[in-house]
């Protein structure tokens, strides 16, 4: 297998190029005219395209699929990724809306298998090319998906490509009908790219990275999914090895190659033999260590590599705590709701999905859920900077089953389950991925809403067996042991006292030992607390919502059993039962930034009470500046590892003058250091001192003045 060392040699350069190409509304996109063999081609398809809404669903009748149902005048050019909900005349219509574009396909590319990646179309979505219907993806609005189009598309020709989407209310998904305190906004939202790769190729790889802690090595249990989607039976061999994405170096190769056989038309899943990555780099959201790893198939007609980023850490639980890399942490974030710019909406563009989670890491959150699967430049930003994330299944309130009796129905039981599968699917070699989420304020001990989450966590725990599962309570105020949250890997419950529930701060203390009882060694998470003025008696205040930061996180950090808090919410956010707002504005007021970004007197006490620092205090001068930290006893609480002291000295007019930076030795929950940092110049306004993070975050800031 020389050939396949030759083929695999340039491991760190192998991952998928992306070609992005522009084009005026309603022409056809150049492509390039070969392709190489090695790493899948991938050709943008964002950008340019012509769209219309359909509210009277004229367009199957007058064939819009194929022709274009007048001239393209009555189609409105629209950059893609797009939703018609950010538009004023159109924020409010849920229905049928069409898109058109053309893109040209080289003849280099016959005999190539030719798909397209849709990475989230919501809900509902039917793709026609050149006038043949090639998949309908219905009912699942936040999952990517695939087709295969090599059947349909034309040789050195313009290709038209169609999609009808729906955006409408519909009792027969997740979330069902009405029930989501969210946006719904339609469109194809996410990315679009053609991906062309030989007629066999790698459509995933699933990889479990296990460290041993003690040996410092870890395993890689690697499994390959091989699909053949040509004329004849194809044999040929597996082989991978992996690089470290921060230094490009070769961890493992693969001592041998693995042999398979797929007949036309079939897809194979591939178990290879363990690999072992010698000196681990684990993972941990103050180091997020990443590996390239890089499957390579080989055999006559079809050379195809695929590289998939993985992360190296265990996440355990013991005692009643989470353990991460074998250590105990008590952890706290603070959860963002998409889509809530009105400039953007669902459709985000990296720069404000990159700026959002910039925003959330200032805020010290290391530890977040979301309500939806999300879009896969989160998942990477999680990945590379350091935050674990709980993606859940869109099941939300009492009425997603509402009108069932004992059982759920079929169509939502199996919308669920394909809804987390594909989440899944597509996610699960994400380091940063925590737990599946599998359903949200469903009304755990209603019968039906009881056995949706246990089925979806047996299927969860099948498909990824080694990752933890939970569901997001609010049932927990009576009855504790009937509800569904007794057979979750740890409780998660939507705390809202002097909010949502009735009661007092004695009270929350009283009812947490309660809960604690019902669910002895399981840790609790609190997966959203916070203060929403939601209702007309209830002013935005952001001090109340400041107030209530404080007092609750405090009474957390009383118990012990508590393993980790997520603040709800970093922002206001767009939805259509908002109670503030019009037209794409309409909004809940949760957050500690508006829906524009701005931040309000909350977002710094919120930064404060996440940050893993209690204290911090300078005295002396410029020459001699005695800098005293404490790290906290209790939430969040974990090993600061890798952490700098850095201050910077002004001058006159707000002038940054000097900077000095300094180690600091690891410091482990409730302990204390106190270190000198020493500067020249004399003659300051003020010193700025801040806890640098291994990745570069201020953990906590104080300001010494003369």
């Amino acid at each position: 297998m020389n050939s396949r060392r030759e083929f695999l040699k340039h491991a760190s350069s192998v991952a998928a190029t992306s070609l992005l190409y522009g084009a005026t509304p309603g022409h056809a996109v150049p492509v390039p005219a070969s392709t190489d063999v090695g790493p899948t081609h991938c050709v943008s398809l964002d950008g340019a395209w012509r769209f219309r809404l359909d509210p009277d669903n004229v367009g199957d009748v007058r064939h819009w699929s194929h022709e274009v149902g007048g001239t393209l005048d009555d189609w409105t050019p629209v950059a893609v990724p797009h939703t018609w909900q950010i538009t004023q005349h159109t924020a409010e219509y849920f229905g049928t809306a069409w898109y058109r574009r053309t893109f040209d396909v080289p003849h280099q590319w016959t005999g190539q298998a030719v798909r397209i990646e849709f990475e989230g179309v919501f809900h509902s979505a039917t793709v026609w090319i050149n006038g043949h219907q090639a998949a309908e993806h219905l009912r699942k609005g936040y999952t990517a998906f695939t087709v295969d189009i090599s059947p349909f598309i034309r040789a050195d020709a313009e290709n038209l490509l169609v999609v009808k989407v729906n955006n409408a209310f519909d009792q027969e998904m997740l979330p069902r009908g009405h029930s989501s305190d969210w946006t719904p906004d339609g469109g194809i939202y996410r990315p679009v790219s053609l991906l062309v790769t030989p007629p066999v190729y790698i459509e995933r790889v699933d990889v479990d990275a296990v460290p041993d802690l003690a040996a410092g090595s870890a395993d890689l249990d690697i499994t390959v999914v091989v699909r053949n989607s040509g004329l004849r039976r194809f044999e040929g061999a597996i082989d991978c090895e992996a690089v470290e994405d921060g230094t490009g170096l070769r961890a493992m190769r693969h001592p041998d190659a693995t042999s398979i056989a797929v007949p036309a038309g079939e897809t194979l899943s591939v178990h290879l033999p363990i690999a072992v990555i010698a000196n681990a780099k684990l993972w941990h959201f103050d180091n997020p260590n990443l590996y390239s790893l890089v499957v390579g198939l080989a055999g006559p007609g079809s050379n195809h590599q695929l590289s998939t980023t993985i992360g190296i850490r265990s996440i355990e639980i013991r005692n009643g705590s989470f353990y991460l890399n074998g250590e105990r942490v008590r952890l706290m974030g603070v959860e963002r709701m998409a889509g809530s710019n009105p400039e953007f909406g669902m459709a985000e563009p990296t720069s404000w999905i990159d700026h959002d989670h910039h925003d959330m890491k200032e805020l010290n959150c290391v530890f977040t859920r979301v309500h939806w699967p999300q879009d896969r430049r989160v998942l990477d930003y999680c990945d590379r900077h350091g935050i674990l994330i709980q993606t859940e299944v869109p099941a939300w309130g009492y009425d997603t089953f509402g009108g069932m009796h004992d059982e759920p129905s079929p169509v939502i039981m199996q919308n669920g389950l394909e809804q987390l599968r594909e989440m899944i699917q597509r996610d699960r070699n994400h380091p940063s991925i925590f737990s599946w989420g599998l359903c949200n304020e469903i009304g755990g001990q209603n019968p039906p809403a009881y056995k949706f989450a246990k089925r979806l966590y047996e299927e969860a725990k099948q498909l990824d067996p080694r990752r933890l599962r939970s569901y997001a309570s609010n049932s927990l105020q009576t009855n504790l042991s009937a509800d569904v949250s007794a057979l979750m890997d740890f409780v998660e419950w939507n705390e809202y006292y002097e909010v949502w529930f009735d009661g007092t701060l004695d009270e929350l203390r009283s009812h947490f030992e309660e809960i604690h009882r019902a669910f002895p060694g399981k840790p609790i998470v609190i997966s959203e607390y916070g203060y929403c003025a939601c209702t007309p008696d209830r002013l935005e205040g952001d001090a109340r919502r400041i107030e209530i930061l404080r007092n609750h996180t405090n009474i957390f950090r009383e118990k012990d059993y508590i393993a980790g808090v997520i603040f709800f919410c970093y922002n206001d956010y767009r939805t259509h039962v908002g109670d503030r707002g019009l037209g794409a504005m309409k909004q809940r007021i949760h957050g500690v930034v508006d829906v524009l970004g701005e931040r309000k007197p909350s977002y710094l006490v919120l930064r404060d009470e996440s940050s893993p620092i209690e204290a911090l205090e300078c005295e002396g001068n410029p020459s001699s500046l005695v800098v005293s930290l404490r790290a906290r006893q209790s939430i969040p609480a974990y090993t600061l590892a890798g952490y700098k002291l850095r201050g910077i000295l002004y001058g006159y007019s707000g002038t940054p003058l000097e900077q000095c930076e300094i180690s600091l030795p690891p410091l482990a929950p409730a302990q204390s250091i106190s270190a000198t940092l020493r500067f020249k110049e004399q003659t300051p306004t003020r010193i700025s001192v801040d806890v640098v993070r291994p990745t570069g975050f201020s953990a906590l800031t104080s300001v010494w003045r003369p």
